[in-house]
């Protein structure tokens, strides 16, 4: 074969290319992933998700992720809806658990061809985030512009939620880089804004580490239902309006698991030319 299969993937816009690695490793270096990353003369994605074999005890697959920038990230929300429908289609499955570097998820099919993700717990200690110092994850030291006062979460990976009256008045693209490499992050951050529209329904805007401005970002819906309610200003359950659509969020008070449901669909398949894999 001349090249590598694909799939071009997205859940609410938040867009990526996906590699089956479970019959032969593939192994994507960097640059490689830049290149494949380029919205001109490669694919484009916001994420490159490689599925491999499972490594862990209970564990259908094992989905690696590289961001744009070819950085790996722990965690993709709306990557792990995709891959587990792909998974679930391809075995007539009607529940997968997805492995990552951030730990076991645990999908399920859900209405109207929807996935729900258990992203597991939300972590709220300093140390967890991580942060370079200790410091109050519910007021964290960090501002830019009219931003200040976040709320720290992390999903697998982390995140920075401010709250703001006019989400679309945040100069998003000006600010995210600013805080994205802000020294109180030392494995850099996830920037998100939110407004709240009322106790169940948010609208949050995201600026992804390594990725940049995205449509959509399920681990930072996440991130933002959670930090609303640490704040008292939302319920446990709530939709999560972005810029792609919208995501169901519920983080239980059982046991501080936090679920998403959303779409996933499949755009188109390829092949990746080796001229494009070889530079």
């Amino acid at each position: 074969m001349d090249g590598l299969p694909f799939w071009k993937m997205h859940g609410l816009g938040n867009d990526f290319v996906v590699l089956d690695a479970r019959e032969r490793p593939i192994a994507i270096h960097p640059d490689q992933a830049r290149r494949i990353a380029d919205r001109h003369r490669g694919v484009g994605f916001d994420q490159l998700l490689v599925i491999e074999p499972a490594q862990a005890a209970g564990a259908g697959v094992f989905m690696r992720i590289l961001n744009a920038d070819g950085t790996e990230s722990g965690a993709c929300g709306n990557g792990t809806r995709c891959v587990a429908a792909l998974v679930m289609a391809d075995t007539s499955a009607e529940s997968l658990v997805v492995e990552t570097v951030a730990g076991l998820l645990e999908c399920r099919k859900a209405p109207e061809g929807g996935v729900t993700v258990d992203m597991g717990p939300a972590r709220l200690g300093w140390q967890d985030i991580p942060l370079a110092h200790e410091a109050d994850t519910l007021h964290l030291p960090v501002s830019s512009g009219a931003l200040s006062d976040a709320v720290g979460v992390s999903m697998g990976n982390p995140h920075a939620v401010f709250f703001v009256p006019d989400a679309e008045k945040v100069q998003i693209d000006g600010v995210g880089p600013v805080l994205e490499h802000d020294p109180l992050f030392p494995e850099r951050a996830n920037i998100g804004v939110v407004q709240m529209l009322a106790r169940d329904r948010l609208r949050y805007r995201v600026w992804e580490r390594g990725v940049g401005v995205t449509q959509a970002c399920g681990s930072g819906a996440c991130a933002a239902a959670v930090a609303a309610v640490r704040r008292g200003l939302a319920e446990r359950t709530a939709w999560v309006e972005l810029d792609g659509g919208t995501l169901l969020i519920e983080w239980r008070e059982s046991d501080g698991h936090v679920l998403m449901t959303g779409p996933a669909e499949t755009s188109f398949a390829g092949i990746l030319s080796r001229r494009l894999l070889d530079g």
